[in-house]
């Protein structure tokens, strides 16, 4: 039997949504606010769903406490309070957009994890803007 467990994870970090290929004007346009050449920041929240069979040893699906410490050592310890855009290597080059920061998020964790479970991770950008991936 399949069953999803979920861990709920929080980190603060500043981006700012800018295509180096676009005008100034064009950026302005297209991301308002969050193009500010200063930066601006988020209280991000990150739900991680990892589903799977349930050992019938333990009754686990996976160990929460095994995925908390990969979330905290390879996700959360990496981003909080980071300038995304300047700190992180991932978006040197990749615009730091809530759906980008999800997909860096669980590529991140994928290669975490056995290939036996499947994963989605969910990040709350705001408590009214969130994203999926998978989707």
């Amino acid at each position: 039997m399949r069953v999803s467990v979920f861990r709920k994870a929080h980190f603060n970090a500043a981006h700012r949504l800018h295509n180096p290929n676009w005008s100034d004007e064009r950026n302005e346009r297209v991301f308002g606010k969050c193009n500010n050449p200063n930066y601006h920041g988020h209280n991000y929240n990150l739900i991680v769903k990892v589903t799977g069979e349930v050992d019938p040893d333990t009754g686990y699906v996976m160990d929460m406490k095994v995925l908390s410490d990969i979330i905290k050592e390879h996700v959360t310890d990496v981003l909080d309070h980071k300038n995304l855009s300047l700190d992180i290597e991932a978006f040197a080059d990749l615009n730091p957009s809530a759906e980008n920061i999800a997909i860096v998020i669980w590529n991140i964790l994928r290669k975490q994890l056995d290939n036996k479970y499947d994963l989605s991770v969910t990040l709350y950008e705001t408590e009214r803007n969130y994203v999926e991936y998978p989707a």
